[in-house]
């Protein structure tokens, strides 16, 4: 059975959202923040903070991938009312397309109409000096699935334009805010494969050939369902590693994990200063 056979489309919306819209009361966020691996710490900085557990809303399946806390924080950053999901749904984790965007959907449907996306990626450009961030301003699709297969969800176009996936505007209040705040900030483009085992050196050639600066396992499934649905995507990724073949060193997702926590401060300041901005 299909995970939207079992209830990933408009009834597992409608459901979901109906859950966290009792729990967050009189509260109206405005932008939803989707954490990457080893960023979790940054929903502590909501202020007068409602948490969630996914395990309590309908069709959120419990986040598996370590360093995913598996919860919906509700609250204030900068005065902007936010949601904030600690714990996303990957598809190497058996996860639909349909069900990796389940949030995005729910967050549509709760009146969000701008989405902050972070993630953990390696690096491929070869200037990247791990741990840094960078701005995500493109990317490319090499899961080969698309969770806007299948019948249309409600308020969703069938064919959205992905000219520009990464709001041109919020990229350049990104921008300003590094640059007050003197933080290294490079701009490029994420490759997302479906993992979860990491890429062969010549996979990693593949990629820079292609054009991609950064590679991961997310972002993009909940990116093409928010520009489905008009709303208005930032992203960044957390650059925790050299990617296979340029560095000697082995992978593991605890190197992931613990360089996701050096950064995680800067792209707190940074969501920080473009609410202010918004």
């Amino acid at each position: 059975m299909t995970d939207r056979e079992q209830g990933a489309g408009s009834g597992a919306i409608g459901a979901a959202a109906d859950v966290v819209a009792r729990r967050i009361g009189s509260l109206q966020p405005r932008v939803a923040i989707v954490l990457g691996s080893g960023l979790g710490s940054v929903a502590d900085a909501v202020q007068s903070a409602i948490r969630i557990p996914q395990s309590a809303i309908p069709g959120f399946p419990k986040p598996a991938a370590p360093g995913h806390k598996g919860e919906l924080v509700a609250g204030t950053l900068e005065g902007v009312p936010v949601l904030v999901l600690s714990g996303r749904f990957h598809l190497y984790e058996g996860h639909s397309p349909q069900v990796a965007a389940l949030p995005v959907r729910v967050f549509a449907r709760l009146g969000i109409r701008t989405l902050v996306v972070t993630n953990a990626a390696g690096g491929i450009r070869l200037m990247f000096r791990p741990p840094n961030l960078m701005l995500i301003a493109d990317h490319i699709n090499l899961m080969f699935r698309n969770p806007l297969e299948g019948p249309i969800e409600e308020g969703e176009q069938r064919f959205p334009d992905m000219s520009d996936p990464y709001d041109r505007d919020l990229r350049a209040l990104a921008r300003e805010v590094a640059l007050q705040e003197k933080i290294a900030l490079e701009e490029g483009v994420y490759a997302a494969l479906l993992g979860p085992s990491y890429e062969t050196p010549a996979e990693i050639r593949m990629l820079q050939r292609l054009g991609a600066d950064a590679v991961g396992m997310s972002t993009v499934p909940e990116v093409i369902v928010a520009r489905a649905r008009g709303i208005r995507c930032l992203g960044f990724s957390s650059i925790t590693n050299v990617a296979a073949g340029l560095s000697a060193a082995p992978l593991s997702h605890e190197e992931v994990l613990a360089a996701g926590t050096q950064v995680a401060g800067q792209l707190a300041t940074l969501i920080r200063g473009v609410l202010v901005k918004l």
